[in-house]
């Protein structure tokens, strides 16, 4: 595989920039209101996303026999 050249490289470094700085007020939002988060909303994402991940182990050790 080859590798970009340096005009390729210097592009997509500053579309990144701009993604980062277009994005950059939701982010600051979303994070604000993850310190208000209480503990009670982490949970309510952890479950389903441990459940998820116990239903792959399950599949991945069904399969190995």
């Amino acid at each position: 595989m080859e590798t970009l050249p340096l005009w390729q490289k210097l592009l997509l470094g500053v579309l990144v920039l701009l993604v980062i700085l277009w994005f950059r007020p939701g982010l600051k939002a979303a994070f604000r209101e993850r310190r208000q988060a209480s503990g009670q909303e982490w949970l309510a994402a952890l479950i389903p996303i441990g459940l998820v991940a116990l239903f792959v182990v399950f599949l991945i050790l069904m399969t190995r026999r």
